[in-house]
């Protein structure tokens, strides 16, 4: 999962850029990028660390120009923590061209295998981003007549890339001396919008991942970017827009609605608060048929995400709602850390219970979901050590099963606790007295019902079913062996590392 950004303006971006990026810090705390454009030249940083963390004053300095694009970052199936893939990705041919890219593609294989033999383009690192890049420089460079481009151009060569590419992607480009680009897969998996502001010197235009970044950043929101859509800002303000699939439908990742999403943004007509307020309501709906909730004396969220469904659980019950985790907000996110026992450690750090909330009652903890069962394990633990009587456990999402191949860090289905185990091994694993799911019927009607305007969803995490298509128990070996390898590489150099320490301290 990444958080992208786009802008034009009248003005230098930079700050633009880096504002905008805190916005959307929660898509990604791997890496950060800039990159900005004055007539044909780019300027760029990037690297690994948080947004404050990769820019400096200097580094700011270093951004001129009134038109760039951004990036967050956290890595995805089968990639490292690696500097050299932090985004934005650069290209100096045909046109120049920057790209920030949300998503996963699930041909980069074949991709990069057809950039080298057919297309004779040499890709440097492990990111499918850089595929993707240079199929669009590719597709450029076959369509354009001579040595300009013009919106129609820009378009028919995004057309052919979406013949291309498979897979979820959302991204947004920069093109030397022309504007930005920005463009959605056919199915829209992956979430992007475009905002504007109107200032004396004329109209500005932002794309963006999520809405939050515009609002908090002084733009008005327009519209998402629909599925297989591409937008053109040139660099006169001027904004054109077509289709550019054969064949699109709208299929957002439900998971945005459940998790990842900040709960002030609004995701193809569906405010993301709505949705977790009604997953509370449907999942007050399941306790009520499943538990006797008299046994229950309070209800307690774990923060922050779940926060909207189990204060609407709570009040539909009529049971008391307490906060008896405190989040220590410098910790980041335990589900996108890399490393299963940096999590494990991590979820001390990140909450704290108060013996006060716990001790000597049965308390309902509700989570937006449960991943690998880390944090789920550790939390249930740390209430029975605050003195908890009972601790029951409610998911507002339904069992996650199956590898996410979309952009998702959860590609290894042993990593999955509930991948081939029962309700019950569940909840034996993860310590709990009672253990509940929302079903994946109530997920997909909760958010229906806070956006009539989607009718489907890629829930595939949760069902199996990929909605490209293309996925097969091969290609899950191919990208769980991938992680794999990965992971031993990493092991490795730690143990490598480790052992030059112990060496110099003992010379």
């Amino acid at each position: 999962m990444c958080g992208i950004l786009g802008v034009v303006a009248r003005t230098p971006v930079n700050q633009l850029l880096y504002d905008s990026l805190l916005l959307l810090q929660h898509r990604g705390q791997d890496a950060a990028g800039i990159a900005t454009c004055t007539g044909r030249a780019f300027a760029m940083q990037k690297g690994n660390g948080l947004v404050r963390d990769v820019f400096r004053t200097r580094n700011m300095r270093a951004l001129p120009g009134n038109s760039g694009i951004a990036h967050v970052r956290y890595p995805t199936a089968g990639s490292a923590s690696n500097g050299e893939e932090a985004q934005p990705f650069y290209v100096n041919a045909p046109f120049g061209l920057t790209l920030a890219h949300n998503g996963n593609l699930t041909n980069s294989a074949e991709l990069k295998d057809e950039m080298f033999r057919l297309d004779r383009r040499h890709i440097n690192t492990d990111s499918d981003s850089e595929v993707l890049l240079n199929v669009l420089a590719n597709e450029l460079q076959a369509n354009a007549s001579g040595i300009s481009l013009d919106p129609a151009t820009i378009f028919k060569a995004v057309a052919v890339l979406q013949q291309r590419v498979r897979g979820a992607y959302a991204c947004v480009v920069e093109i030397a001396g022309y504007g930005v680009l920005g463009f959605r897969d056919p199915y829209g998996i992956r979430p992007i919008c475009y905002g504007i502001a109107e200032t004396e010197a004329g109209t500005e235009y932002l794309i963006a991942s999520e809405s939050v970044a515009l609002e908090g950043s002084g733009f008005r929101f327009v519209r998402d970017v629909a599925p297989g859509e591409a937008i053109f800002v040139d660099l006169e303000g001027n904004f054109y827009s077509q289709p550019c699939a054969a064949q699109s439908q709208l299929s957002p990742c439900i998971f945005e609605y459940v998790y990842f999403a900040r709960p002030d943004s609004v995701i193809d007509g569906t405010s993301v608060y709505d949705a977790r307020l009604k997953l509370g309501e449907n999942l007050a709906e399941t306790v009520r048929s499943a538990w006797r909730t008299g046994e229950i004396d309070v209800v307690m969220p774990i923060p922050d995400t779940s926060r909207p469904s189990a204060m609407q659980l709570a009040m539909r019950l009529g049971l008391n709602y307490r906060e008896g985790f405190i989040k220590n907000r410098y910790v980041g996110r335990t589900f996108i850390m890399p490393g299963q026992a940096v999590r494990q450690k991590s979820v001390r750090q990140k909450l704290n219970a108060m013996s006060i909330e716990f001790k000597g009652k049965n308390v309902l903890l509700v989570d937006d979901s449960i991943v690998r069962g880390t944090t789920s394990r550790e939390i249930v633990m740390m209430a029975r050590e605050a003195g908890a009587n009972k601790v029951f456990f409610a998911s507002a999402a339904p069992p996650i099963r199956y590898p996410n191949v979309y952009g998702i860090d959860m590609p290894t289905r042993d990593e999955l606790i509930a991948h081939g185990r029962s309700d019950e091994d569940i909840r034996i694993a993860i310590g709990a007295d009672a253990l509940l799911y929302q079903s994946i019927d109530a997920m997909k009607q909760a958010v229906r019902d806070a956006g009539p305007r989607v009718k489907q969803f890629d829930a595939s995490c949760f069902d199996g079913q990929y909605v490209t298509g293309d996925i097969t128990p091969a290609y899950l070996d191919r990208i769980e062996n991938a992680r794999l390898l990965v992971s031993r590489l990493a092991e490795d150099a730690d143990r490598n590392q480790m052992n030059l320490k112990f060496s110099a301290v003992q010379d």
